[in-house]
C-alpha cells in the first residue's frame, strides 16, 4: 500500500496565536528527477516549494518556517491594515494546484514586504515565484521576479554578507544574472567562487565553472566582447595548456 505524499502538521500562527493545519510532502519523496542550475527542482509527484509557505485561515498571516516568529508591534499594526482587516477565509491546508501555490506565495511576498522582513526571505520568495511561472511556462513572468530577486540577493549580500552559504549565493547572484542576461555582471560572480582560495566548496566550484563556460559561449556565439576577466582566464589555461 502507497503512502499518499502529503501529511499534515500542526502551526501556531504568529499573529492571531490561532493553531491549523498546512500540509507537507514526506521527506521520502522529496526526491527532484531534474534540477535547473538556479536549483529549480522537478518532481514527479507533489512538489514540496507548493508547500513552503503556510497561511493562517482566521487571519490570513503568511509565513515559512524561517520567518521571524514573533511580531513587533510596528509589524502586528501593519499587517492588520493592510492585510488583516481585509482576509477573507479560506483554507490552504489541502493538496495545493500550481495556481493556489502561486496565490500562497504571493500572499507570503505580501506579508513579509509589509512587516519588513529580512532580505533574506523575501529574496526566497520572490525566486520561487520565478519558478511557479517557470513551471506554467509565462517566461516573461518568471524573468521579471527572477530580476526581482537577483535584487532582493545582492541587497542580502551587502547588508548580511554570504554567511555560511557564500559559494551558493555568491554562485546564485551569478547564475541569476546570466540569465537575466547581465553577462558581464554573471562573470564576477562566478569568477568570485572560483577564484577566491577561501572558498572550498567543491560543488560550487564546479557549478560556477560549467557556468561561466556556457556563459563564454553565448557571449561568443552572441558576438559579444568577453570581459576582461574571461580574456585573462583564457591567456591562464593557453599558458597550462601542453599543447
Amino acid at each position: 500500500m502507497e503512502l499518499e505524499p502529503l501529511y499534515k502538521v500542526k502551526v501556531t500562527c504568529h499573529y492571531c496565536e490561532t493553531e491549523f493545519e498546512t500540509s507537507r510532502v514526506r521527506p521520502s519523496l522529496k526526491r527532484p528527477y531534474r534540477t535547473d542550475s538556479d536549483f529549480c527542482a522537478y518532481y514527479k509527484l507533489e512538489n514540496p516549494d507548493f508547500y513552503v509557505v503556510r497561511i493562517c485561515p482566521e487571519c490570513g498571516f503568511a509565513s515559512t518556517e524561517n520567518s521571524t516568529d514573533k511580531l513587533t508591534d510596528k509589524q502586528r499594526l501593519a499587517f492588520k491594515e493592510q492585510i488583516g482587516n481585509r482576509w477573507e477565509k479560506r483554507d490552504y491546508s489541502g493538496a495545493r494546484t500550481l495556481d493556489q501555490a502561486l496565490a500562497t506565495y504571493k500572499l507570503g511576498l505580501f506579508c513579509a514586504q509589509v512587516i519588513q522582513e529580512k532580505d533574506r526571505i523575501v529574496a526566497g520568495l520572490l525566486h520561487h515565484i520565478a519558478w511557479l511561472y517557470r513551471y506554467r511556462e509565462d517566461h516573461e513572468q518568471e524573468r521579471r521576479f527572477l530580476e526581482f530577486s537577483l535584487e532582493a540577493y545582492v541587497r542580502v549580500f551587502e547588508r548580511e554578507g554570504a554567511g555560511s552559504n557564500e559559494a551558493r549565493l555568491l554562485y546564485l547572484l551569478g547564475e541569476l544574472n546570466r540569465r537575466a542576461g547581465h553577462f558581464h555582471e554573471a562573470v564576477k560572480w562566478f569568477g568570485r567562487v572560483i577564484h577566491d582560495k577561501r572558498i572550498t566548496d567543491a560543488a560550487m566550484i564546479r557549478a560556477s565553472r560549467e557556468q561561466w563556460a556556457l556563459l563564454r559561449e553565448q557571449m561568443i556565439s552572441g558576438k559579444m566582447e568577453l570581459p576582461e576577466e574571461m580574456i585573462e582566464a583564457d591567456k591562464e589555461a593557453a599558458k597550462r595548456s601542453p599543447l
